[in-house]
C-alpha cells in the first residue's frame, strides 16, 4: 500500500509560529530543500522555527507541524509529483520542468519512506544545523492503547431543589464587569 504524509492541525498554534501556513489535508514533504541556499544560522523568529520543525505542504507551499500517514492511490502520488515539481520552478526557480520533475520523484520517495507506519500515525520532525549539513530526525505520535479516555474537566448537573446539599450562588456578571465601586 502507498501511504504519504498530509498536513494535520490539532490545534490553531501553526498560525502563530510560521509566516507560511499550510493548510490541514495537503500532502506534504519534509521541505528541508528550501533552506540549503540560505544561512540557517542568520535565521530567526518564525522562518527559525520553519526550519526547526516545519514539514512543507504541498499546495500551498507552507509550513506544518505535523502530518499524518495516509495512504495514496498511485494517481494522487502522480498528482503530489507534478505539483511539487510545479512548485519548484514558481517558487524555487528550477531551470526545466523535468529537473524539477526529478528532484519531486526524490522528494516524494523520501516522503514515503518516513510513513512506513501504521494509518493515522502522526509524525513531527526536528531540524538542526551539524558540521556535515542539515540533519533531521523525525519523530512519530501514536495513540497509547493504555491510556484512560479524558473527561471533561467540569460537567453540568441538573439538582433538584430539593437536593441535599445543593447549594445555590446567584452571580452578579453586570457587577463583575463594572469592578469595584
Amino acid at each position: 500500500m502507498l501511504k504519504l504524509p498530509r498536513t494535520i492541525r490539532l490545534d490553531p498554534s501553526d498560525e502563530f509560529v510560521f509566516d507560511e501556513v499550510a493548510e490541514p489535508g495537503e500532502w506534504a514533504v519534509s521541505g528541508a530543500f528550501r533552506f540549503w541556499t540560505r544561512d540557517v544560522s542568520a535565521l530567526a523568529g518564525k522562518q527559525r522555527q520553519a526550519f526547526r520543525s516545519g514539514l512543507l505542504g504541498l499546495s500551498s507551499f507552507g509550513w506544518s507541524t505535523l502530518v499524518v500517514v495516509t495512504p495514496v492511490s498511485a494517481a494522487e502520488r502522480e498528482a503530489a509529483v507534478s505539483l511539487l515539481a510545479r512548485q519548484l520552478v514558481v517558487h524555487l526557480g528550477a531551470p526545466d520542468e523535468a529537473s524539477a520533475r526529478a528532484a519531486a520523484e526524490e522528494e516524494i520517495a523520501f516522503a514515503a519512506s518516513l510513513c512506513d507506519h501504521p494509518e493515522n500515525t502522526i509524525l513531527a520532525v526536528q531540524r538542526s544545523i551539524e558540521d556535515d549539513g542539515i540533519r533531521e530526525r523525525f519523530r512519530t505520535l501514536k495513540k497509547r492503547d493504555d491510556l484512560v479516555q479524558h473527561t471533561r474537566a467540569f460537567d453540568i448537573v441538573a439538582l433538584d431543589d430539593e437536593d441535599e446539599g445543593a447549594v445555590t450562588e446567584a452571580v452578579d456578571l453586570h457587577a463583575l464587569i463594572r469592578g469595584p465601586t
